[in-house]
């Protein structure tokens, strides 16, 4: 079986060189690419030295590497990890395992649970991000990991040739999960250690921009995904405060056959309205949303297809 080892990179000269050959040395008949992402250093020659598969990603943005290297890497599984050198190489293997065995399409390696990301990770705000996004994915979607945020997963050919990446930047570990998560993929996670980047290495993560940048992915494939929800709340928002406005309203008429507050009147109609549309919107956008599903699924039907005729042929 192939596996590709996938590095997306951005300035990462001082590490590149030893992901490389720690990887190497754990799969070493695997292939491995590494995608730079305009780097101002040395990244690329450092690279080709150790004996990578080099290629050039021009948009800048992680989203936009990851989407050329799923296009553009034929293999049965691929590995991806960061080139920062925080994720050890020897898990790898456990990460492909569950592959290997067909128990997973994507598995994802789990910094958080054995605390060694929260004590080697000196960035502020991080460790509340990380949680803050998890238990957002969580409720909005009846899940249990433990990790949404990690660089370091594996996934299967299925997975990664019909993952639509929309993505341009650090949001794409998110879009990721979602994905696999709405269309009801295999989902593993294996514990793994983390290791702070070494001295002069700097992370290219900016912990609010960034963070900004992935709840609103959130909120934004919670609406593409989960219409019929999405639009219920927001149309049970206009309705009690269409109720709330206009009560006192109904209230005066009810005792008086006259209406003096106008403004409020109209405001609640005006709610209440947009309460009808919004529930109207929803119930659209669900049928359209549950057509996709259906497509998906026979798009994952004729890609499994075309795996196995090329199999048989080999």
């Amino acid at each position: 079986m192939k596996v590709a080892v996938l590095i997306p990179c951005y300035n990462e000269e001082q590490t590149i060189g030893g992901v490389i050959d720690d990887f190497r040395k754990e799969l070493p008949e695997a292939d491995i690419y590494v995608y730079d992402n305009n780097s101002k250093d040395r990244t690329s020659e450092v690279a080709r030295e150790h004996g990578a598969n080099v290629k050039k990603e021009l948009r800048q943005g992680k989203g936009y590497v990851v989407r050329s290297m799923f296009r553009e890497i034929e293999a049965d599984y691929y590995v991806m990890v960061d080139g920062d050198r925080t994720y050890p190489a020897r898990f790898v293997h456990q990460l492909l395992e569950p592959l290997q065995k067909q128990e997973a399409n994507i598995v994802i390696g789990d910094r958080l649970s054995n605390g060694t990301y929260e004590e080697e990770n000196k960035r502020k705000f991080h460790n509340l991000g990380n949680n803050m996004v998890r238990g957002l994915i969580n409720f909005l979607y009846k899940s249990d990991l433990k990790d949404i945020m990690t660089g370091y997963r594996a996934f299967d050919r299925l997975f990664v040739k019909s993952a639509p990446v929309m993505s341009p930047g650090f949001e794409i570990e998110t879009e990721l999960t979602i994905h696999s998560l709405d269309k009801r993929f295999l989902i593993k996670e294996i514990p793994i250690d983390y290791q702070d980047r070494p001295e002069g290495s700097e992370s290219k993560l900016n912990t609010f921009s960034d963070g900004i940048k992935v709840l609103n992915k959130i909120f934004t494939l919670f609406k593409e995904y989960k219409p019929m929800l999405f639009f219920s709340v927001w149309a049970v928002v206009f309705l009690v405060l269409g109720l709330v406005s206009g009560i006192p309203v109904i209230v005066e008429f009810a005792k008086t056959s006259f209406v003096s507050k106008v403004p409020s009147a109209i405001l609640a109609v005006g709610l209440i309205i947009l309460s009808v549309l919004s529930f109207a919107c929803g119930l659209i956008l669900d049928t359209v949303a549950a057509n996709f599903k259906k497509q998906y699924e026979i798009e994952l039907n004729r890609i499994k297809q075309e795996d196995k005729s090329h199999d048989h042929i080999s």
